[in-house]
Formats: C-alpha cells, structure tokens, sequence
C-alpha cells in the first residue's frame, strides 16, 4: 500500500458523518464492566459482545472503522467468519491497537510511559495480513503535582511518532492517540496548557520522524476541567476552549481529528461534540468520534450477556452512532437523544 493509499484511507475514515469506534478494550477491562452487570466473562461471550456490536444493521452509515483488540481480531463469528472479514462485510474497516498499555515512568512512577514495541515491525505485518487497515496506539498525560513533566510528554511523544512511522511503513494508518485524563481538580485553563504542549511535542516528533500527516489520524482528549475541579466548564466553554487549542497546535495536514470520549458521560461527550463542530471559523481538519464506551455502555447494558437481547444491544448501539454521526456535523439535536431508529424504523 503506497502513501496514497494510505492517503486515501485516512480520508475514507473521517468520511462526512462517519466516526470510528474503540473496541479494543482489553481482556481485563472488558472483563471489569462484564462484573459490573455480572456477565460471565469468557472468551466466547467476549466474542459474542464484539460480534453483536460489529453486525448491528445498518450502523456502516455512522461508523467508518472499529479498533479491535488483540484477542478480538483473531476470533470467529458464530458462523465461522473471521471478525474482520465480519466487519469488512458490513462495509467497516477493521483496525488494531497494538500499545500494551501504560506503566510506570521510571524515577518518576506517578507517572506513565506507554510500551509494546517489542516486536512491533512484526505485529505489524502480521495484524495486516490478518485484516487491519488502521492501528492505535494511546499515550497517557495525567495533569497535577508533579505529574504532566516534560520528560514525561517528550518520552510518550517519541514512542507515538515511533508509532506511527512504523505503521505506515508497514501499510496501515496510524491513529496517534495523546491523552491528557480528566481526573483531577484542575480548571479548565490547565487542561488546555498542557494539552497545547502535548500535542505542540507530538508533532515536532512527528516532523522529525518523517510521518505523512496527511495519511494519519489524531485522537485527542477534549479541554474539559478535571472532574473533581469545583467549577466545570460549560458546553460552550469547552467547544471554545478545545477548538482554540486544535487551531494553534495541529497542523492543517492532518485529514481527521477523531476525540475519544475520556469517561464523559454518552450524552455529554455527544454535545461536546456537537459544540465544537456548530462553532464559526476555519476547521482545516473533519472533526469526528472515536468513542468507545459513549457508544457501547447503552449497547452493553441492552445485551446483557444474553442472546435473545442481541436486537436491543443493536438498537443501542445504532442510536448512539447515530447521535454522534450528527454531532460530528453539528447537526445533533435534543430531539434525536428520544428517538431510535433501526432498520428505518423510528421506535420512541
């Protein structure tokens, strides 16, 4: 696949009304939210969910891509057919995140260095050959004392450009995911501070590194005020704040900023959305979703480990993206959050 194609396939993403989503939970994690409705987490009912999600009718009209997990993008549906080869059928493009999580930054363990690159180059080309055509990898920046270090954002910086340079090496879009959490009391200003210096590194290493922006995509966090912060920020304020600090520090190169919802609330991190994309002035960049649990809680809950909930699971699922395609263009209103709609079937 030259860069062009990579190009292309970049765009094809951020397609207009088209987002992704971030089904790549871990084994652990999803195992987390499968107690929580107490769903016995197996391999098979991990598949089961995934399968639900990736054969919701209709829901390639919202969603461009869906980012599976290791674990996930080596599974068969229930009738034999390799996840991806589900997906692709449906008219969706399988991706994969190939970070092995978060650890410790030596010297400084109050804060996290992302690893796996341990064999990556290989990953790579095996994850390609076995369907994925976009990859991610997510760089975690946590803001107060002592933490947000410039040591820190320059270490995770470099891995993601590191990232990145080898994905389109090896055929596949890169989706760079700097991630600056939400826990915490700062106020809205902070969040948008070190925000500004992240992603003002992640490009200078991107630069440096060579990598085509024009065939990567960036998935950022949105400037919100930490959620223990006493004053949170309106809607208004954080479409403002956030496509203030995307207009000084990324560049017009890139074809799609796709946010992650950063454990907002569904319905929250659709307004956001929503907000940023109704806002006057220049966006050189298709602003979109790549939201995993504002789009899969409602789905989950629906299902509930059992098979004759596929349907509701679905519907779920379906509205969400739904919601959120309109948010990405500023086109979602309170009106659509009271009606699902499947299979063109409007149920209230």
């Amino acid at each position: 696949m030259t860069i062009h194609d990579l190009e292309r396939l970049a765009n094809s993403l951020v397609a207009d009304g088209k987002g992704i989503l971030a089904a790549d939970e871990s084994v652990a994690t999803l195992t987390r939210r499968f107690d929580a409705l107490r769903i016995p987490s197996t391999e098979q009912s991990r598949r089961r969910y995934r399968e639900m999600l990736f054969t919701t009718p209709g829901a390639a009209a919202f969603i461009s891509g869906v980012i599976m997990h290791d674990e996930t993008i080596r599974q068969k549906s229930s009738s034999g057919m390799p996840l991806p080869q589900v997906l692709e059928r449906q008219g969706i493009v399988p991706g994969i995140k190939v970070d092995t999580g978060a650890r410790p930054l030596a010297g400084s363990p109050e804060e996290l260095v992302t690893e796996g690159f341990d064999g990556l180059r290989d990953r790579l080309a095996e994850y390609r050959s076995l369907g994925a055509r976009f990859a991610k990898w997510r760089a975690v920046i946590s803001i107060g004392d002592g933490r947000s270090s410039s040591t820190c954002v320059g270490l995770n910086a470099h891995a993601l450009a590191r990232y990145a340079a080898l994905c389109q090496e090896a055929g596949v879009v890169p989706i760079v995911e700097p991630e600056v959490l939400l826990d915490g009391s700062h106020p809205i200003e902070r969040c948008a501070e070190v925000t500004g210096a992240v992603l003002h590194a992640v490009f200078g290493e991107l630069v440096q590194r060579r990598v085509s922006l024009e065939s990567m995509l960036l998935k950022p966090s949105m400037v919100i005020a930490g959620k223990d912060c006493p004053r949170q920020a309106s809607v208004p304020e954080v479409a403002a704040a956030t496509l203030s600090c995307l207009r000084r520090h990324v560049p017009a190169a890139v074809p799609g900023i796709v946010f992650l919802s950063g454990g907002q609330r569904d319905r929250l991190a659709t307004v956001h959305l929503n907000a940023i994309n109704r806002l006057p002035g220049p966006r050189p960049w298709t602003i979109s979703f790549s939201y995993g649990r504002a789009l899969q809680d409602r789905a989950l809950e629906g299902w509930h480990g059992r098979d004759e909930n596929v349907h509701t699971g679905q519907q779920a699922l379906y509205h969400q993206a739904r919601c959120n395609s309109a948010a990405s263009l500023g086109t979602f209103t309170d009106d659509m959050e009271m009606t699902e709609s499947v299979h063109g079937t409007n149920v209230r």
